[in-house]
């Protein structure tokens, strides 16, 4: 999805590069949390991933399709048409004059898409059809979000942070909602700072200075070998080179690389 991706913004103080060289794989149908600290390009990152701002160098494909190759109006409708977004806040993902059923009746696109009853269904909101979004707890309105983006059958949902604002209860009900849709095929990148959600995830992808430091699957965290054979060291050994230099030796026997001071 993104190769050698780099942003750079230009501010009043000089230039600040938010993104350095990201290299990132996401499958179709799964889950993906991306983490870091504030300032790590985790919201850059997205904002490129979702064809909001355009890399200063690289590129990022969605379903095959380079966003960026297009401009304009252009780049606007097919990023209509291949991304959904969450937002952090529930209320802002809904139409508040609508009922929840109104809502899935006026996203749905295609006859290939569940029906609006279906998504309600498949989300636990069967219940919950002729109700506007304020008469639904916080957990039900972006379980509602959720049912959107399955009727719309975009390939792609990115989520703000969606359990922050929820308890334990309405928050396991969003990750299962999340379940549901990559289990049809739709792929869900989280931007979070929620561990509720990480155990849940495919994938984790940790983001430290621009860059992607590790990523964690079924548990194991990973140091990334990004394109140009750059090995990202996890902090607590990078500190330990205080010249920011290493020597690496690769044991065949043990297929193992054994990092040491010079």
């Amino acid at each position: 999805m993104c190769r050698q991706v780099v942003k750079i913004y230009q501010t009043t103080t000089g230039r600040v590069q938010a993104v350095r060289g990201v290299d990132l794989e996401i499958d179709a149908g799964t889950a993906t949390a991306i983490v870091g600290p504030s300032g790590s390009g985790k919201s850059s990152l997205l904002r490129m991933i979702a064809g909001l701002d355009e890399p200063t160098v690289g590129s990022i494909e969605i379903a095959g399709e380079d966003l960026f190759a297009r401009n304009g109006r252009a780049r606007a409708a097919r990023r209509s048409a291949l991304v959904t977004h969450v937002y952090q806040r529930p209320s802002d993902n809904l139409i508040e004059h609508l009922s929840a059923r109104q809502i899935l009746q006026r996203q749905r696109r295609g006859a290939g898409c569940p029906t609006p009853d279906e998504a309600l269904h498949a989300l636990a909101l069967t219940d919950r059809g002729d109700h506007r979004p304020s008469m639904l707890s916080g957990g039900e309105q972006q379980r509602l979000a959720l049912a959107r983006a399955m009727v719309v059958g975009h390939p792609l949902v990115i989520a703000d942070e969606p359990t922050a604002q929820l308890d334990p209860a309405g928050a396991l009900a969003v990750l299962d909602a999340i379940d549901v849709l990559a289990a049809r095929g739709t792929t869900v990148i989280v931007a979070t700072h929620d561990d509720r959600v990480l155990p849940r995830m495919t994938q984790v992808v940790t983001l430290r200075e621009g860059s992607v430091g590790s990523i964690t699957h079924a548990g194991t965290e990973l140091a990334v070998i990004d394109r140009s054979g750059r090995l990202q060291l996890p902090p607590e050994i990078r500190e330990r080179f205080a010249g920011r230099r290493a020597r690496l030796e690769w044991d065949a026997a043990r297929e193992v690389i054994e990092v040491s001071r010079p």
